[in-house]
């Protein structure tokens, strides 16, 4: 394990290790570009684009940005774990930009109003192209994070199917994965074969035979230069999800076999190796100390995203952020086999600033055909801004928890701390797209249960640890899981078992007590043979009922000592 001081060392110095974009820091919708979106000091031989985390969002979205992202331990305090106006300090960012509004939730309304979405997978195709066009194919790999086909109404109805026809347009060069695998065995193999490109991931075995599932490492020559894709696949999706889904594959992070994939692929001839992972951004920040002869990381599944990458020991460090929102682009200088310079930069996309692809804007058009009338569908309107990033609470979940405890009569509910669905500002439709966007996953069971205080203690100690952990090899899940129906406090630096504190019913006001049992209702249990209606019906009938949605309560969650 590093030191925090060791990090404050290397943050210190990043500055003068790599350049960024020439992106502009202080812009109006009026003098941002195409151009200035496109503007990059190019470098060298080989052009790395990477996408991760896109949850099956194929039209422009609004995502607000995290107001907690804690980080504990060596992580305190330092990438990716500032948000607001620390992150445009220690970005040099200044406030209401086009860099402020997509890195930040300062000011987040008013600057949605002004900048418009984000995303779009036919902007997403234009800018590819024209980066290939002005680079050239023969430098330019683009990589898939994963996380790609889950995350929406259409991806739930067709299984993945309209995320595959679609991303092919894009024509990745390599794939991970992990909410993918939520999809079952059968389909991911289904999908995998209609796939343009290699899903890789050498960290996944059978444990019938302790064989290899998917390939670990692909090779690729790009500008005369030789480079290596090590994949990771998420190393927790047994225990983050359901493992019957999975029965007969074993994941994890496997850091000897990861050493020994990287020194293969050397002397194999690599000038460049790259893992394109789905392990999030600290765990890779640990593997980049630990791990040698890996030239770039490209991370995905905690959503960071981070004007450009850091440098940890001899290893670059992009996270491209989620949704759709940006590409993230590393430019290498690769001389007699090693990388000498580097440039790199996370592009936001605005969509009324980027052209749409005409191909790719007729396949989402054809994907979506079948189910877009019931998506426009509206329900409701929003009585404040509706949004899901942060390690506690978003409004979306409060309104989630609300609706569960209303519809399914219970005292206290639970929310899973996903990172994924999109943001609403006050005053806008709610359609049933909406819903499906913070919902859309297979196993949406909402169940019933009596729990003892003593119970609901330990169930949020033990998610709080899988978040708090000081050494991200033992975070295993994602943001904390909601709450709604009662308050506590959270105390992140303390030990395990000592973190939650405080818990008390809001109905009464009173102490939630060990022995005594509570009526519990929550969603998204990775147990199998649960029974209940799904969570999108019971979100659906809430908000037809309410009309108007806000939450009902301020936030649940104290935290202290952060």
């Amino acid at each position: 394990m590093f030191s925090r001081r060791e990090f404050l060392q290397y943050l210190s110095v990043m500055g003068g290790l790599f350049s960024t974009s020439s992106f502009p820091t202080i812009a109006s919708p009026k003098n941002i570009t195409e151009a200035d979106l496109l503007k990059f000091d190019s470098k060298g031989q080989v052009t790395l684009l990477h996408i991760t985390d896109i949850h099956a969002q194929l039209k422009p979205i609004y995502f607000r940005p995290p107001s907690e992202n804690y980080g504990v331990g060596a992580f305190e305090g330092i990438p990716p774990h500032l948000v607001g106006k620390d992150f445009l300090r220690h970005f040099a960012i200044e406030k209401n930009t086009p860099l402020a509004y997509a890195h930040t939730m300062v000011d987040y309304v008013s600057l949605a109003k002004e900048y418009g979405k984000l995303g779009g997978l036919d902007r997403t195709a234009y800018l590819i192209k024209a980066i290939r066009e002005e680079r050239g194919d023969d430098k330019v790999l683009l990589l898939d994070g994963g996380d790609t086909w889950q995350g929406s109404y259409t991806s739930l109805k067709t299984q993945g199917m309209d995320m595959v026809s679609t991303m092919n347009l894009l024509l990745p060069e390599a794939m991970v994965g992990h909410w993918e695998f939520t999809l079952g065995k059968e389909r991911i193999k289904e999908l995998t074969e209609q796939l343009s490109c290699p899903f890789i991931g050498g960290n996944v075995f059978d444990t019938e035979w302790e064989e290899q599932v998917f390939d670990s490492t692909l090779f690729f020559e790009r500008g005369g230069v030789n480079v290596a894709v090590i994949g990771q696949h998420f190393p927790y999706t047994a225990i983050a999800n359901p493992s019957y889904l999975v029965e007969g594959w074993s994941f994890g992070i496997r850091t000897e076999l990861l050493q020994k994939n990287v020194n293969k692929a050397k002397e194999n001839g690599a000038e460049v190796v790259v893992l394109l992972s789905h392990n999030g951004f600290d765990v890779d920040q640990k593997l980049a100390r630990i791990i040698t002869g890996i030239d770039v990381i490209l991370t995905g599944h905690t959503h960071d995203a981070i004007p450009h990458a850091i440098k940890l020991n001899n290893t670059l460090l992009l996270s491209s952020g989620s949704h759709g929102k940006y590409l993230g682009r590393i430019d290498l200088q690769v001389n007699n086999g090693k990388v000498v310079e580097s440039t790199s930069s996370l592009i936001p996309i605005f969509s009324d600033i980027l052209k749409s692809d005409n191909d790719m804007m007729k396949k989402i058009i054809e994907v979506r055909a079948p189910f877009e009338m019931e998506c426009q569908n509206v329900i409701g309107r929003t009585g404040s801004l509706l949004y899901r990033r942060g390690n506690f609470n978003g409004t979306w979940d409060d309104v989630i928890c609300d609706s569960i405890i209303e519809q399914r009569d219970s005292e206290i509910s639970f929310s899973p701390g996903f990172r994924w669905g999109t943001t609403l500002l006050p005053g806008q439709n709610i359609t049933i797209e909406d819903i499906y966007s913070q919902t859309a996953i297979n196993y949406p069971e909402v169940y019933r249960i009596k729990m003892t205080g003593k119970v609901i203690k330990e169930l949020l100690e033990d998610v709080c640890d899988n978040i708090f952990n000081p050494d991200p090899f033992f975070q295993q899940g994602g943001d904390m899981v909601r709450v709604g129906g009662m308050t506590y406090e959270c105390h992140p630096k303390e030990r395990m078992g000592h973190r939650i504190k405080n818990l008390k019913l809001l109905r009464n006001g009173k102490d939630i007590q060990k022995t005594k049992e509570y009526v519990v209702s929550g969603w998204g249990s990775v147990n199998q043979n649960i029974e209940g209606p799904a969570i999108y019906d019971i979100l659906k009938n809430y908000i037809i009922d309410k009309k108007e949605i806000k939450p009902k309560r301020p936030p649940p969650v104290t935290v202290i000592g952060v």
